[in-house]
């Protein structure tokens, strides 16, 4: 059975029988047949589901936002968030795939050349349990808006926001069959990879998983969108404004309680002004309040998962072992659920855990930089390249900084965030591939050539 577990409390929500094979090719045949007459669709017909989606998700907010954090452990007013993000992005797309997707009329030696954005067929979404509803929409809205289906192959944790995800496309009015949830485990993906009816794989998860669903997928030469893990760096020079970002530092690290691929992980201060940042941090996190994910005080929930809590711990632990400071945080109540408070580790270096390792929770790691070149260094020194925030008195110096950082975002004076009209991805052992704005709808067409020869009279 598949379980969905409250990490506030450890108690069963609700259980579930897997999907079993005729199931699974039940959906798979549905999904290719309701794509083809999808794909045919003219686009201006196609959006309207865009619309009906954001409707669906609006409408039932206070739902699914409870759902997001009862199976996951949100804070509430985050998990809304989370929902009108979805319906704001259908907005956006509804409004601007049009252009996204206009064919490119091309100069050449024909009498008229141009190349268009055919969709590629069903996408399998293989998607974790951080942002449940976001993850999903995410990939699918570009990808229905360019004409594409979508199975959906959703973390084994949140079994019902996968089924309420199915539940909205449907309520929207989406063909039947164009999108399906499979509740199976990780070990029948390989499976839906390989199958015919399979055009294409976005995975958001860790680097390990990544490697995997790339090799499968290359070895069936099928397209790929991989959005991996992060170790983003939070680089503060003297220069900067400190008191805001320190503000800003708090929110970048500890929203979703921390649980996010671009959640600023290394914060990478020059020594100059690094005691005013770390104490003015540890002021903001002091203030932040630990409990019940549904309790609107609360802005530190649990952790999705007790194994998770323990692995962080672990990674605090090593790294104090080997030299680290603890400054807030850092221990393990006898309290029930996945809780871990929110932790503050100051002279962390290369080398430690808390640096050298993505830490997939609520600690900040605090690291001194000895000048602006350093901390570049320092940023870089990283097997991961997802998001970057760079803080400075001087943009024009920032902007030029930020050539030198290796990632596929850098944010100046701001944290990073996914935003539907800029692309979203990485580079290193983030991954490849990029979703949303105008490159993310274009990740799953074919980008085709029509060349038209001259026509003799």
């Amino acid at each position: 059975m598949i379980k969905s577990i409250n990490p506030a409390t450890g108690a069963v929500l609700k259980e579930y029988k897997p999907h079993d094979k005729a199931a699974i090719d039940s959906a798979l045949t549905a999904a290719a047949k309701a794509q083809r007459a999808w794909g045919r669709t003219p686009l201006a017909e196609r959006l309207p589901l865009l619309k009906q989606i954001a409707r669906v998700l609006r409408e039932n907010k206070k739902h699914y936002s409870e759902l997001i954090s009862l199976e996951m452990g949100k804070p509430i007013a985050e998990a809304e968030g989370e929902i009108e993000k979805c319906a704001w992005t259908c907005d956006v797309y509804a409004e601007m795939a049009p252009k996204y997707l206009a064919p490119d009329i091309v100069d050449s030696n024909a009498s008229y050349s141009e190349v268009v954005y055919d969709p590629l067929g069903v996408v399998l979404a293989v998607m974790p349990w951080n942002y449940p509803f976001w993850q999903f929409f995410r990939f699918a809205i570009p990808a229905f808006a360019a004409g594409n289906g979508a199975i959906l192959k959703h973390a084994s944790n949140v079994p019902q926001c996968a089924v309420a995800i199915e539940e909205v496309v449907r309520k929207a009015g989406a063909p039947d069959g164009l999108m399906a949830t499979l509740l199976i485990s990780a070990s029948e993906v390989a499976a839906l990879i390989g199958d015919d009816r399979i055009a294409a794989v976005t995975l958001t998860g860790s680097t390990e998983v990544g490697s995997l669903v790339a090799a499968e997928a290359g070895k069936h030469l099928k397209k790929q969108v991989l959005e991996l893990g992060g170790s983003d760096p939070f680089i503060v020079l003297a220069d900067a404004d400190i008191d805001a970002a320190a503000q800003t530092a708090a929110k970048a690290r500890f929203q979703n309680v921390g649980q996010s691929c671009i959640a600023a992980k290394r914060f990478i201060v020059e020594s100059s002004v690094i005691d005013k940042f770390s104490d003015a941090l540890c002021g903001h996190v002091k203030k932040m309040v630990v409990g019940d994910p549904l309790d609107r005080k609360t802005t530190i929930g649990p952790m999705a998962r007790a194994n998770l809590r323990d692995d962080l711990h672990d990674q605090v632990q090593r790294s104090i072992k080997a030299g680290a400071r603890l400054r807030m945080g850092g221990t393990i109540e006898n309290n029930q659920g996945a809780f871990y408070p929110p932790t503050v580790l100051d002279n962390v270096a290369p080398d430690m855990a808390a640096f050298d390792e993505e830490t997939f929770g609520p600690v900040a790691a605090i690291v001194r930089a000895d000048s602006a070149d350093h901390a570049i260094e320092l940023a870089n020194r990283t097997e991961y390249g997802l998001g970057a925030a760079l803080w400075t008195g001087d943009t024009k110096r920032g902007r030029e900084l930020a050539h030198r950082i290796e990632a596929g975002a850098v944010f100046i004076n701001g944290m990073v965030a996914s935003d539907a009209r800029l692309p979203f991805g990485g580079v290193k052992k983030s991954g490849y591939g990029r979703e949303l704005g105008a490159y993310g709808i274009k990740e799953f067409t074919n980008t085709k050539t029509i060349w038209v020869g001259p026509v003799k009279a």
